[in-house]
């Protein structure tokens, strides 16, 4: 991955794509917003924005699937969605941890996850390792009390 470079004409880009730097509160209110107006909905919603970027994000990637997964991981840190750890890659499933989610962090309690915008991240990240589409839970989310949040992908 290459450095965060800041033009000093109101452009920052990492490895040569565009970033944008928002409070991670900024992005919790824009989620409970959406959830006051759509519901279970909104995290769908959320979800899709993921895929976009981590499309983008995922067709710069290369190497073996595993460096893959592990440049997307620096990436991810590096721009401070927080510290993942790949736990698992098999043919069938991926398995990322991530500690310090700013979207959690952010939301504060909830009953149920909220690191939709990660979750769709991943599924594009999955669909390019496993070959196919795939679907990504988030098992464990530190919202919800947990140590870290844990996101688990297999094929749809």
């Amino acid at each position: 991955m290459s450095g965060i470079d800041n033009d000093g004409r109101g452009g920052v880009t990492v490895g040569g794509a565009r970033y944008l730097l928002i409070r991670p509160e900024t992005l919790a209110a824009v989620q409970k917003a959406i959830e006051a107006a759509l519901g279970p909905r909104a995290g769908e919603c959320l979800a899709a924005g993921g895929r976009a970027g981590g499309a983008h994000a995922t067709a710069t990637l290369t190497g073996t699937t595993e460096e893959r997964v592990r440049q997307l991981a620096a990436t991810g840190a590096a721009i401070g969605w927080g510290q993942f750890t790949l736990e698992r890659l098999t043919g069938d499933g991926l398995v990322v941890t991530v500690r310090r989610s700013p979207f959690a962090e952010a939301y504060g309690p909830s009953s149920a996850p909220v690191c939709h915008l990660t979750r769709g991240v991943l599924e594009a990240l999955a669909g390019v390792t496993l070959g196919r589409r795939a679907q990504v839970t988030e098992t464990l989310c530190a919202a919800m009390g947990a140590e870290h949040c844990r996101f688990e992908a297999r094929p749809a």
